[in-house]
């Protein structure tokens, strides 16, 4: 059976505390698994929450502020020293080259693993194409470049078992309409639905802009940056963040299923009022303020 759900790594945002730990998430999609943003510690949290740099498959980093990428050097010196046997993608901002490169080469160790290069420019493109799924970025407003990230499952066909059976379809011919479209003169639409395809986006440090937005609309799961309450929400525009206000009310209107609050301040004890703030904004589905090492499955299709 296929997994799906995010691990969650680490849920500080600049500095951490006792209990939250820089930046990190992984993403559990079919098999494969998806790295976002690692920061200090990543490579001991992924220890503590049984995730193996075989598991990994892309790295993708939203900006090159140290929370979310000071941890690329020990993830990809672990993954070519596990000697991981396929090749890791990985997608940063392309202006931040220069420190990809100096995390990349950090200290001295034996490269063993190809590490594919594709870095994101512009206001962001299609990344990735595979039967699973399709990546892509778009840019968001920081003080320094940054891109959100979406992942979307093709949509699919469901078969419909009262209707297969009113046209006398069943066994091997199920497979044949699936395969050829058509059976007897019964179409696959006469006896199937669209089953819409899940999708997940991953939105750190930005303001409101068009690209929060777009990365949100329809998503069964939305991760997403909280900095900030809603009483500072003159902070949180000074330097280029949202409050969970702002992330509830995102994702009230884009019609999010599961809102996964994170990257917090250390100025604030209570988890549960930025919980209260995105309630208050509207949003009204399941909702999670993540702790460190937690696991957030995907919402089953509806």
């Amino acid at each position: 059976m296929s997994v799906r759900e995010l691990v969650v790594l680490g849920t500080a945002s600049q500095v951490p505390t006792r209990h939250r730990n820089h930046n990190g998430y992984v993403l559990r999609w079919d098999g494969e698994g998806l790295l976002f943003d690692p920061g200090e510690g990543t490579q001991r949290q992924m220890l503590r929450a049984g995730v193996a740099a075989h598991d990994l498959n892309r790295i993708c980093v939203t900006h090159f502020h140290g929370d979310h990428s000071l941890g690329l050097a020990g993830v990809i010196q672990r993954i070519n020293l596990d000697q991981v046997p396929h090749p890791i993608t990985a997608h940063y901002p392309k202006s931040g080259q220069r420190f990809f490169d100096r995390l990349r080469y950090a200290t001295a160790y034996r490269e063993t693993v190809k590490l594919v290069q594709e870095p994101v420019s512009g206001e962001g493109a299609v990344l990735a194409e595979t039967p699973s799924y399709v990546l892509e970025a778009r840019r968001l407003s920081h003080p320094v470049e940054s891109y959100g990230y979406r992942l979307t499952e093709p949509d699919g066909r469901r078969m419909l078992p009262h209707l297969l059976a009113a046209h006398g379809i069943a066994g091997p011919d199920v497979g044949r309409l699936q395969r050829d479209g058509v059976l007897g003169g019964v179409t696959l639409d006469a006896v199937s639905e669209v089953r819409r395809g899940q999708r997940f986006a991953f939105v750190m440090d930005t303001r409101l802009c068009d690209g929060v937005h777009a990365l949100a609309e329809g998503c069964d799961m939305l991760v997403i940056e909280s900095t900030f309450l809603d009483e500072d929400a003159a902070l949180a525009a000074d330097h280029g963040h949202l409050t969970a206000g702002q992330a509830g009310a995102v994702a009230a209107s884009a019609g999010v299923r599961h809102l996964v609050l994170t990257h917090f301040s250390q100025r604030y004890d209570d988890p549960s009022l930025f919980e209260r703030d995105a309630r208050a904004a509207g949003f009204s589905g399941e909702l999670t303020v993540a702790r460190d090492l937690t696991r957030v499955p995907v919402p089953r299709r509806v």
